[in-house]
């Protein structure tokens, strides 16, 4: 059984993804996860507060999606990792489209609110480090710079292609698509 907390934040995500930000209201977030409004002032302070939390938790659960594999899952090779963690944020499942959508709400909020600025430039700054990581396995002899920019083009890419698709301008199947052909240059990029 999840916690408190978690139940909250769960709820908090999809609330986000499917009203925005600015109609997350507690009292509706409150009914979303079946608790008192007073519980998650208790657990998050203020809405601020629950925002922040809620944005490491889709970070967390998007790690948790794109890393997935099965207990008897042969190891992947460096570059089937690259492809599995950036290709498994372009999947048609409800988590994946909720976690989407509250990252790029919570994204477009961080213009106006330097609080979630400061909290999303820390979580993006993680995830371009962690694709920095994986493509140095797949190009272990390229600079740090270069796989630190090469994941920088891959992630903006990957945010972009999702909210095209989340907004319906870019099927799925080809989104997909052109993140593979995305990762190709990259690789063959720092390989050079």
């Amino acid at each position: 059984m999840a916690s408190r907390s978690t139940q909250i934040l769960e709820a908090a995500a999809r609330v986000i993804a499917r009203r925005g930000v600015r109609g997350l209201r507690v009292e509706e977030l409150a009914e979303e996860a079946g608790v008192s409004t007073a519980l998650i002032y208790y657990h998050f302070k203020d809405r601020t507060g629950i925002l922040r939390k809620t944005l490491e938790f889709i970070s967390d659960r998007a790690e948790r999606y794109t890393a997935q594999r099965g207990p008897d899952a042969e190891p992947l090779g460096p570059r089937e990792e690259l492809d599995q963690t950036l290709l498994l944020e372009l999947q048609d499942t409800t988590e994946v489209r909720e976690n989407s959508s509250a990252w790029g709400e919570l994204r477009a909020s961080a213009v106006f609110d330097e609080v979630l600025h400061e909290d999303l430039a820390r979580a993006t700054l993680v995830w371009v480090q962690e694709v920095a990581v994986l493509l140095g396995r797949v190009q272990p002899m390229a600079p740090a710079v270069a796989l630190t920019a090469a994941a920088e083009r891959l992630t903006a890419l990957l945010e972009g292609l999702s909210m095209r698709w989340l907004s319906g301008t870019l099927q799925i199947a080809h989104a997909r698509t052109l993140m593979s052909d995305a990762i190709d240059a990259e690789v063959e990029r720092l390989g050079r």
